[in-house]
């Protein structure tokens, strides 16, 4: 048997496995995208709209801490092209999903000097993991 014939079925084969393999990482930008279904090992990317000048910053409130691990803390960064001072930029976490079950990833936007006051803005998202 010659090594072509040998190695087109088995290219097939590791074709087929990588189709039905999900994404290692699932990004979330906005709350319409929720909720979100993740197999274990995978990771969690959320990135949403953050602009610490104004004083406002998003705060985690509940982590989905039995199905999702933390992989990073909050990482803010600016648009390259903006160039204005105050330009507001976005903030990212990542976490990988670790334990089948279910959870809430719960963020909210408010002045952390200000607690009493209702936050601007929040983020609540539905997490399962299989």
């Amino acid at each position: 048997m010659s090594p072509t014939r040998l190695f087109v079925p088995l290219a097939l084969a590791l074709l087929a496995a990588c189709a039905t393999q999900p994404k290692h990482n699932v990004t979330v930008e906005k709350q319409s995208e929720c909720p979100v279904k993740l197999t274990s090992g995978q990771n969690l990317i959320l990135t949403l709209p953050s602009n610490p000048t104004t004083g406002y910053r998003w705060s985690v409130q509940d982590s989905a801490g039995g199905v999702l691990r933390a992989l990073s803390p909050e990482v803010y960064s600016n648009p390259e092209d903006a160039g204005v001072v105050g330009a507001a930029g976005v903030s990212t976490w990542r976490f990988q999903a670790f334990a089948p079950g279910t959870g809430r990833l719960r963020l909210t936007s408010q002045q952390p000097w200000a607690p009493e006051v209702l936050p601007v803005d929040a983020f609540d998202c539905a997490i399962s993991v299989n």
